[in-house]
């Protein structure tokens, strides 16, 4: 092989990763000498101003994604470095394209399969290169940072979208609607011996035969597969406990990771996690191998993928109600048979404390347990469609995005509709990716009439997207649009009063109002400490009363249809 086909990492002594000027000219140099394999270009525009690349490789040099789409053709989607600090599947893309354009015997093996790709995702924060933020890893030699130009970290904004970058992303992904992702990462965390650890798609949370086939078929597959490569592979080590000796945990990837994203849209994810603490050669060469390993699998059995996700999508239409949120069983954990190292405790000599650490000289193998069962705990209605009033265009553009079918109100009418009050919010203590993340949300769900104006949005669930409307817009989903904030000034009361004047005024409401006076007696009784409070007696009674009721105070603005 020339020096010009051969990566950086191939040119340096497999402690190096390639910068992200140096693999985008090498892909653009490969797309211009094999044409009728490779397709190269620019997908968007990051945070930053830079360009966002993206790859199609096809046997029959067919590129065209209407094309793709409308043949029916199972598509795999490789991403890479949405964290560059953990850049081998960068590394590793670059020579499995190399092989399809070079080795004829590969790129037929493909057959009808198209293989997609983004070399570097976070092209901001692989500009940002040094070899101090990835603290404990081992290689390469210098690599990109977590964050992208807004200091964000992109795999918790693939739904709230705060960046370019994501809403890029989002577009990609949906017009390409893959049967399976790959999204490549090094892992922090316990020391075991596996090189290479996986991060699933939850079944359960996929749900469904796809769960299940996920489950039962292509996971003991893969892992079956690795073992023969030479890479034996374990789940992604989410200790229970302090080590992984007490078990395991599958991750439950919400929709802010790329794989729970990607569930919306009833695409199986995957995000390998190789093993921080292993040379890079050993994390580039596992990489390689599970990327592989999981497309081989994808197009052996791709016919039965595509019938299970066209399954997936077709009963997401008429289903009577959703599973919004997940909870690990854990009084009925597997097993797994694992191989770790001892943990042993000791002093500190920083402080007075005792410590963890492994003692790689006593390895040992045996059966851990295993919580790789969840439940949903929380299940709503399927309503025929959803309301967004015009004005929330920050949840519009993000449906858009993905593809969701809207329908415009013609015009102003009246409508009995189901909806939310909200009433009560918890919120983290402090910012969580540029938002007040809220953690706890109480409901009551009520009717209500309300005036739909020309111009406001009617979202169908009879649609292939309705996974992605119900876990986006029903509040208490795990990553819901409300608990990123996106619904916040509803939150907030606008009129006030003064106190020396709407004392008088309650009690005439107390007099006036039988429901508030009922409701106050109950609220003295349950709070004797307050009574001497006269804010917190005027607060209750002014936000109770009906006469001066805000009607779009704390009042979810998501409409239901039934």
């Amino acid at each position: 092989m020339s020096n010009e086909m051969k990566t950086p990492y191939e040119l340096g002594n497999q402690n190096q990763t390639t910068t992200w000027s140096d693999c985008i000219a090498w892909y653009e140099a490969l797309a211009r000498s094999y044409p009728g394999v490779l397709r190269f270009g620019v997908i968007g525009t990051s945070d930053a101003g830079l360009p966002i690349h993206a790859g199609v490789v096809s046997a029959d040099g067919v590129f065209d994604r209407e094309q793709i789409k409308a043949g029916g053709r199972p598509v795999f989607f490789n991403n890479n470095g949405i964290h560059p600090g953990e850049p081998e599947g960068v590394d590793g893309c670059m020579a499995l394209v190399r092989e399809f354009c070079t080795q004829p015997a590969r790129l037929a093996a493909l057959g009808e399969t198209v293989f997609i790709f983004i070399p570097l995702y976070n092209v901001d924060g692989s500009i940002n290169r040094a070899n101090t933020s990835r603290v404990n890893q081992d290689g390469p030699e210098q690599f990109g940072f977590r964050g992208n130009s807004r200091h964000l970290d992109l795999n918790r904004d693939f739904v709230k979208c705060d960046t370019l970058t994501a809403q890029v992303f989002n577009r990609f992904f949906t017009s390409w609607d893959p049967d399976v992702m790959v999204d490549t990462h090094t892992s922090n965390g316990a020391d075991y011996s596996y090189t290479m650890t996986l991060i699933h798609t939850q079944p359960d949370k996929l749900g469904g035969e796809l769960g299940g086939f996920l489950r039962d078929t292509m996971l003991p597959a893969l892992y079956a597969d690795m073992g023969e490569r030479g890479w034996p592979t374990c789940p992604y080590v989410n200790p229970v406990q302090d080590s992984p000796d007490h078990g395991i945990a599958d991750f439950l990837e919400t929709a802010r990771f790329s794989t729970g994203y990607a569930a919306l849209h009833h695409t199986i994810g995957f995000m390998p996690e190789t093993h921080m603490l292993k040379p890079f050669k050993d994390r580039y060469e596992s990489m390689r191998a599970l990327v592989e390993s999981a497309l081989d699998f994808t197009v052996q059995n791709a016919a039965q993928i595509q019938a299970l996700r066209r399954a997936a999508k077709d009963a997401g239409r008429t289903r009577a109600e959703w599973p919004i949120h997940w909870t690990m069983d854990d009084a009925n954990p597997g097993s797994f048979r694992f191989k770790g190292y001892e943990a042993k405790y000791k002093p500190s000599v920083l402080g007075g404390y005792t410590r963890l650490h492994y003692d790689r000289n006593s390895p040992w193998e045996r059966d851990i347990a295993w919580y790789n069962r969840f439940n949903a705990d929380i299940t709503v209605p399927a309503p025929k469609a959803y309301v967004i009033p015009q004005a929330w265009r920050e949840a519009v553009e993000r449906l858009q995005l993905n593809g969701v079918k809207l329908e415009r109100v013609e015009a102003d009418r009246m409508e009995e509709v189901d909806c939310y009050h909200i009433v009560s919010v918890a919120s983290r203590p402090s910012a969580y990716e540029g938002h007040m993340f809220h953690d706890d949300v109480q409901l009551e769900k009520r009717r209500a009439q309300v005036l739909l104006r020309a111009g406001d949005h009617i979202v169908p669930l009879d649609q292939n997207a309705a996974r992605y409307i119900v876990e986006t817009l029903e509040p208490l989903a795990h990553d819901s649009f409300f608990r990123w904030g996106f619904f916040n000034s509803v939150l907030e009361k606008k009129e006030a009063y003064s106190d020396y004047v709407f004392e008088d005024e309650a009690e005439q409401l107390l007099r006036d109002e039988p429901e508030l006076a009922s409701k106050f007696t109950e609220w003295k009784a349950a709070n004797p400490g307050l009574l001497s409070n006269q804010e917190a007696v005027l607060d209750f009674i002014f936000a109770n009363c009906a006469k001066y009721r805000e009607p779009e105070w704390r009042r979810y603005p998501v409409f239901m249809i039934a």
